[in-house]
């Protein structure tokens, strides 16, 4: 029945397809793609929301606090068993897999993730995992747009901006954040986009937004209501945040993935592996409650007038009155949030880093106003630093300062507090950047040339292969012939750079035409020089495994214009600059979305 029902919606879709231009049909794709991964954002938030409030049930009124620890394993475990066994045994995490498809892959996602992530994440995430929903939920949005587009033979442009309606779409549905969602697809997923191509990515996060605002229930988005005026006296204040946040960014990082590659280099099975490291996570979560789940009902409660309220059904109720106390476990906590995440990752859950870094940055934007305050050199708004702080190290982590200013002020309901986004992302970016060259999802990828980022000729060279475009028709010669055999070739072809080489095919050296000019119009020179007299070694190698910005780096430095390939310590062909660069101009041609 539900085959039928999809089969039958899939012709009416083909049919307007077929009566509309192919801007128009664009738009109304970008609205349906919205429409789609909206509700996918429902059921993953709803799921985790209904969990949440069930712990919470169990350890607030049968006191069973140890629940909280117990979820996650079994959340993990479960994860570890549905990858296995449904999804084949592998399954690709984090918002790095959009880079790589739409890099590598012609935007191509593969169709099981549409809904992979959300049974996963929301078994890991939803039972207590210290992770995000959001990068599963941009996943999800992803593949909902690549899958839509291949389904109706659209080109590697639609595709990829229909990739970007996906994700737009699930990060506005996800926050009620319509232009976060916007600059998040362009400045994070597609960096080398034109302006026209922001329509139906605007379209898309309105309609996530919409669906969302209708559907979802209010309680279960991060919001905020509550936030003081912006006082410009403050703004020293708001500078050193976001030199502290640019810190803690790096800080964030670097533990991350020392973390993930701990768990990566472990020898034990899956289950051993989940086992290990969710006991470690419930271990945290028993100290750290707060370490549940995304976190954001925590982040709630700092930026409210009663924030010691996150002491209670913990270790430290005890303490609820004692500001310092409340001040060590939000800053022993917000420390121990990124273990507490690459565990949960590194043993098998899957989630992102979205969530963690509002969850980090709230809770540095909290001990740091706080802590101020308690030392009565000022008075800061506690609420504001709260908030502000999310920016900072969201700003930081992603390389994203547009996002962050702006999802925090569509969050808080207003634009108030834009001056102290502005400051505190932009100086947490600056610092970040100056330590992390790439944000977190594309640093490995970009070291492998299998990404975009922010360098136009770097994302276009990355998608040519450099084996395409080596020529190995080119004639060769001895060393030991004289050049009137060279003269012949010459003569005979178009060739203007010979390899000399032996009968192992080895290359000894290379004889370019404008070298010799001289000497082939000397009758006796040619007939008693030999080819080794007048070879001279390349300037440059290339090796078919060298990524197409490495060849183009070498064509620069070496000023010529053809350079010789080795495989297998032979001589195998020729680049040419001209060949090289003409792949160049097509390539960014097909790849320019408008």
């Amino acid at each position: 029945m539900f085959k039928k029902y999809i089969s039958k919606l899939e012709s009416i879709i083909a049919w307007w397809q077929s009566i509309l231009s192919e801007k128009q049909f664009i738009f109304l794709s970008s609205v349906l793609v919205g429409i789609s991964v909206a509700f996918a954002v429902i059921i993953l938030k709803s799921f985790a929301h209904w969990v949440f409030l069930f712990a919470t049930y169990i350890n607030g009124t049968l006191k069973l606090s140890f629940i909280n620890s117990i979820l996650p394993i079994v959340g993990i475990l479960l994860t570890v068993f549905v990858i296995k066994k449904v999804l084949g045994g592998t399954i690709e995490k984090g918002t790095s897999q959009i880079l790589y498809g739409v890099a590598k892959k012609a935007s191509i996602i593969p169709k099981k993730q549409m809904y992979a992530q959300i049974i996963t994440s929301s078994l890991t995430v939803g039972l207590g995992g210290s992770a995000g929903l959001e990068s599963p939920i941009v996943i999800t949005g992803a593949a909902f747009g690549s899958n839509y587009a291949q389904n109706y033979k659209l080109s590697y442009k639609d595709r990829t901006l229909l990739i970007g309606c996906g994700v737009a779409a699930g990060i506005a549905a996800a926050f009620n954040a319509p232009i976060a969602g916007v600059l998040f697809a362009i400045e994070v997923l597609l960096v080398d986009v034109s302006i026209s191509a922001f329509t139906p990515i605007m379209i898309a996060a309105a309609t996530g937004a919409l669906v969302s605002v209708i559907t979802l229930d209010e309680t279960i988005l991060l919001n905020f209501k509550q936030q003081q005026d912006f006082d410009y006296h403050k703004i020293p204040f708001y500078v050193l945040l976001g030199i502290v946040t640019g810190f803690i960014s790096v800080y964030y990082t670097r533990n991350f993935q020392r973390t993930e590659h701990f768990f990566a280099r472990l020898k034990l099975s899956p289950y051993k592996k989940a086992m290990f490291g969710a006991s470690i996570l419930a271990v945290l979560i028993f100290i750290f409650p707060t370490l549940f789940g995304e976190g954001y009902e925590s982040i709630k409660i700092l930026s409210e007038n009663n924030p010691s309220k996150i002491l209670e059904n913990t270790l430290f109720s005890d303490f609820k009155n004692n500001n310092w106390m409340l001040l060590i476990f939000v800053g022993l906590t917000m420390m121990v949030k990124v273990f507490a995440t690459a565990i949960t990752l590194g043993s098998g859950g899957n989630g992102g880093n979205f969530a963690p870094s509002l969850f980090m940055g709230s809770y540095i934007g909290f001990v740091f106003s706080k802590a101020i305050n308690l030392t009565g050199l000022t008075n800061l708004p506690v609420s504001n630093f709260t908030m502000v702080g999310m920016a900072g190290i969201l700003s930081g982590l992603f390389h994203a300062p547009l996002t962050a200013i702006f999802l925090i002020a569509e969050i808080t309901g207003g634009y108030s507090l834009m001056i102290p986004l502005m400051i505190v992302s932009s100086i947490s970016f600056a610092i970040s950047k100056r330590f992390e060259k790439h944000s977190m999802d594309v640093k490995d990828l970009a070291k492998k040339g299998h990404a975009f980022t922010s360098n136009k000729d770097t994302n276009v060279l990355s998608t040519l292969d450099t084996n395409s475009i080596i020529q190995t028709d080119y004639l060769t010669v001895s060393p030991n012939e004289n050049l009137e055999k060279l003269v012949d070739l010459i003569s005979h072809s178009n060739q203007v750079v010979f390899a000399v080489v032996d009968k192992e095919k080895h290359l000894l050296g290379i004889v370019h035409f404008n070298n010799i000019r001289e000497i082939i119009f000397n009758t006796y020179r040619v007939k008693y020089t030999l080819v080794k007299e007048i070879m001279i070694d390349p300037a440059e190698v290339i090796y078919p495994f060298n990524s197409m910005e490495t060849v183009m780096n070498k064509f620069e430095t070496s000023k010529v214009a053809n350079l010789p390939v080795i495989k297998d310590d032979k001589y195998y062909g020729f680049i040419s600059k001209s060949v090289a660069l003409e792949a160049y101009r097509t390539k960014l041609k097909s790849m320019t979305i408008e």
